[in-house]
């Protein structure tokens, strides 16, 4: 029965931290995760050799086993070695592995060398002893950022994340928000004891847009409208994702005041054609550099509206 080194499958060194020994194991386990080299059959025994590696170094009382076996392993092989005088032993002197040890077509998931100090396939007895199976444990859930332009937020997109090596498209509806969590469902990290894997959360965060201000589903924007036209009333041009309007300006309309088109703000998301309203904030231009003549004239009106008042 060869021996498994499992410092060396991993490529730490035996003082390596725990910290230290788990960050190994996730990159390797990402480099050859059978969902990344389908039909490899040596990145598949590879991917199998890791997770026994992991499966005892990762776990601090193994470990301590695992090391103590490493000193004496020619004297075990040979039936001279006794297990009971460090603290339990392995496959024979106490020790139950808790683990599932089979995959799913009930084959042995770990070697002859693990099977053989670690215990038996779970679920069955070993002299006197049973191996229970763990419960199946969903894998890592992973969490990346992506940054939208609003005119992205309002189309719909899509993005390339690149998770660990492995690139993965991902699909954006439209009203997409800051602060808004996208999950995308299995891909995260891989499960242990034959559970799913994990879920990938996608954070979005909006840029600042230069002529629209977000609020919710509306869109606010300054409209600049010409003194004239808020006197006796006109139009002025809005700009819109879906083109330009020509809005009405009532006669009389005050700095400040808010005019709504109606389902010209963002798309709400999840939602087929719904939108937003766009909110126009009216900002009255007050005329610069006048001639002689409009000086002459606004003296008039000032006169009549003294006269009024």
């Amino acid at each position: 029965m060869e021996y498994k080194d499992y410092y060396k499958i991993l490529g730490v060194d035996k003082k390596a931290s725990q910290a230290e020994i788990k960050k190994a194991y996730r990159k390797l386990a990402v480099k050859y995760h059978p969902d990344k080299n389908q039909g490899n059959k040596a990145s598949e025994e590879k991917f199998k050799e890791l997770n026994e590696a992991y499966e005892v170094l990762g776990d601090p009382e193994k470990r301590k086993k695992y090391d103590t076996l490493g000193a004496n392993w020619k004297q075990f092989e040979q039936g001279g070695f006794d297990p009971s005088q460090y603290g339990g032993g392995f496959g024979g002197g106490g020790f139950h592995y808790q683990g599932d040890m089979s995959d799913i077509f009930g084959n042995s998931r770990f070697s002859d060398f693990f099977n053989s100090f670690f215990g038996g396939m779970g679920g069955a007895r070993s002299g006197g002893r049973t191996y229970r199976r763990s419960p199946a444990r969903k894998g890592q859930d992973y969490q990346v950022e992506t940054t939208l332009t609003l005119e992205e937020a309002y189309h719909g997109t899509s993005r390339m994340l690149d998770l660990n090596g492995k690139k993965i498209r991902m699909k954006i509806k439209p009203g997409a928000y800051d602060g808004q969590k996208l999950r995308v469902k299995g891909k995260g990290g891989a499960g242990a004891g034959g559970g799913e894997a994990g879920d990938l959360y996608v954070n979005i965060s909006i840029a600042p847009h230069h002529l629209y201000k977000r609020n919710g589903d509306n869109l606010e924007q300054t409209l600049n409208v010409d003194l004239y036209s808020a006197v006796l009333g006109g139009k002025a041009t809005a700009y819109t994702f879906t083109g330009p309007v020509n809005v009405k300006i009532p006669a009389g309309t005050q700095n400040g005041k808010v005019l709504r088109l109606k389902g010209k703000g963002m798309p709400v998301y999840g939602k087929k054609n719904v939108f937003g309203d766009m909110l126009l904030r009216v900002k009255i231009l007050i005329p610069e550099h006048l001639t002689t003549k409009e000086k002459e004239l606004f003296e008039e009106l000032r006169k009549l509206y003294n006269q009024k008042h």
